[in-house]
Order: structure tokens, then sequence, then C-alpha cells
């Protein structure tokens, strides 16, 4: 009778247990989950150093070979004639576009005649819906006022912006005002479409170069090889990259 009653109190020990257990491990999974898909899907409000580069989504098979001759239709910065020329893919909402603007200018100032840094616009509307109207002003601060207008208008923007949409759009013809562009011929220019079609060649032609996030660069060596800087890469290796090319004389 013992033995029988310490049957049934165990096989009911057993029958709370066991439900108890997988509702146990069901809550652990769950938590692991959540806590993974948040470590994935949060995006970095504050980017480290030298991290990384934001994308859209994959965008196709491209190669730097494939990327168009720089022109006089570019925005060049420093002189056109240098032997090395790094063309730069960019979005003017990417935190890491911003830094690596920076690392680019304190390249451009170590390496001054001897790069020059083309800027083509590679905005990335499903993560920055607000970057093809920005690299749209920046186009029209080009047509109003010329190269040195352009690339004033792109440092301000960098300057500025919180990143990842943080730019209110009323600061864009008050970057322009400060510096020195009529505000209501930039404000028409704004209106219209003025920058559309180069813009979108430009992103065609940074995918077609093998693109497939921003910032991306393509290094033009004085022989004509290319090579790439994927992402806001440091300085230092920047400069290898330059270093590298400079290498190769025609």
């Amino acid at each position: 009778m013992e033995e029988k009653t310490n049957a049934k109190q165990g096989k009911s020990r057993q029958d709370y247990i066991l439900p108890v257990s997988i509702v146990a491990a069901a809550l652990i999974i769950g938590v692991a989950l959540v806590y993974n898909a948040g470590k994935q899907g949060s995006p970095a409000k504050n980017p480290s150093p030298n991290e990384g580069s934001q994308k859209e989504q994959p965008l196709g098979i491209g190669s730097a070979i494939n990327v168009k001759p720089v022109s006089a239709a570019d925005h060049i910065f420093g002189d056109p004639n240098a032997p090395v020329k790094i063309v730069e893919f960019s979005d003017l909402e990417c935190p890491f576009c911003k830094q690596f603007h920076q690392t680019m200018r304190s390249a451009m100032a170590l390496y001054e005649g001897k790069v020059a840094w083309i800027f083509r616009n590679f905005p990335l509307p499903q993560l920055h819906s607000k970057a093809p109207k920005e690299a749209q002003a920046a186009e029209c601060a080009a047509k109003l006022g010329g190269n040195d207008a352009f690339w004033q208008y792109i440092d301000t923007v960098f300057e500025i912006t919180p990143s990842n949409n943080g730019l209110d759009g009323s600061e864009l013809p008050k970057i322009a005002q400060k510096i020195g562009i009529n505000v209501n011929d930039f404000n028409t220019c704004l209106s219209g479409d003025y920058g559309k079609d180069t813009i979108q060649a430009q992103s065609e032609d940074a995918v077609n170069s093998g693109a497939q996030g921003t910032p991306y660069s393509v290094v033009i060596a004085p022989d004509g090889s290319k090579s790439t800087i994927n992402g806001a890469m440091p300085l230092e290796q920047v400069k290898s990259a330059i270093d590298a090319a400079l290498q190769k004389a025609k």
C-alpha cells in the first residue's frame, strides 16, 4: 500500500515537473530570440569609428573596372590632373559617409597635388528618404555657384546633419544662403527636376562599379588600374590604398 501511494505521488510530481520544464525552456528560447533580433535589427544611432557602411539591399554584381571615366562634368576636389583619383559614391544622410568625408579631407591635405577626389551621389532612399532631395540640393548649388559651391554645400550638410534622416529640410536653402547662393534661385531649382537625371546616372554608375552600400570608393592609379575602399575605412587604410596606387606609374 505504501509503495503504491509513493508511486502515485512520484507520477504526480513528474506530471507537474514536465509541463513546467517545457514552459521554462520556451521562455528561455523566446528571450534569446528577442535579444538576438534586437541586436541584428536595431540601427546604431552613433556608429563606432571606422565601422562598415550602410546598405539598402544587395544591388547586383558590378566591378570597379566599370566605373565611368572622370570628366569635367564631375565634382572634383583637388587637381583634376593628379596622378591618383578617388571616386567616392556617397549618401548625404549616411552616418558612415559623414565620418568618411572627414577622413577624405585629412587624406587630401596629406596628398595635396597627388590625389583628386571625385564625389558622385548615391542616395539610398529606402534607408534615407531625405537623401535624394539633399543630393538634388547639392546639384543645384553646383549649378548656381559652380564646383566650389558644391563642395561647400556638401561640407556644410555633413557638418550639421545628425544623419539617418535627421536633417530638417528647411535647412537646405539656409545652407545655400550661407555659402552665397541666391535663395530664390536655389528654391526654384530645388522645386524642379534639376539634377535628378545626374543623380540617377551616378547611382547606376555606383551599382555597375560594385557598390552595395555607402560610402564606396574606387581608387584609380596612374596606370589606370583600379582598387576599392569599401565603407568608412580609417585614414591609415586610405593612405595605404593611395600609396599603393602612386607606385603604379603609367
